[in-house]
């Protein structure tokens, strides 16, 4: 069990770490290419079986050599939880910032201003999401000690 275990975890370690690297490149260049969030998604699901086999095994009597190892494995559905919502806030805040009301004002505005703000929104998101895949790599490769 262990093995799988650790093949799970560098599992979660490689996808997420691939996205928030190459997610970290795209908002650098403050590009919303919609490649990335294939990756992103893909790379939580990851995350996501990775906690449900580490729950499976506990069923079958697996015992970690340290109690931080489920923390290490559970707290990146967490990590995504957090990480979705604070998306969804994303649009709100950028709106606040210019004081926009709501989406309706936003249609008000000329072209080149909506697309501004659509892309300040997207940027945010990918800011958010970034961060959740490199925190979540982080946690896997901090499995292995654990294991």
């Amino acid at each position: 069990m262990k093995t799988a275990v650790e093949v799970a975890a560098a599992a979660v370690l490689v996808t997420n770490a691939t996205a928030g690297l190459a997610g970290a490149w795209l908002w650098w260049r403050v590009d919303t290419a919609r490649w990335i969030w294939p990756l992103i998604r893909g790379a939580q699901v990851v995350a996501g079986l990775s906690a449900m086999l580490a729950g499976l095994f506990a069923a079958f009597g697996f015992e970690p050599d340290d109690g931080l190892f489920w923390l290490y494995v559970l707290l990146p559905v967490g990590v995504g939880f957090v990480a979705e919502q604070l998306r969804i806030a994303s649009a709100e805040q950028v709106l606040e910032a210019r004081g926009l009301p709501d989406a309706q004002a936003v249609g008000e505005l000329d072209d080149i201003a909506q697309r501004t703000i659509v892309a300040a929104i997207l940027r945010r998101e990918l800011g958010v999401m970034v961060a959740a895949a490199l925190v979540t790599a982080f946690l896997a490769a901090r499995v292995f000690p654990t294991v």
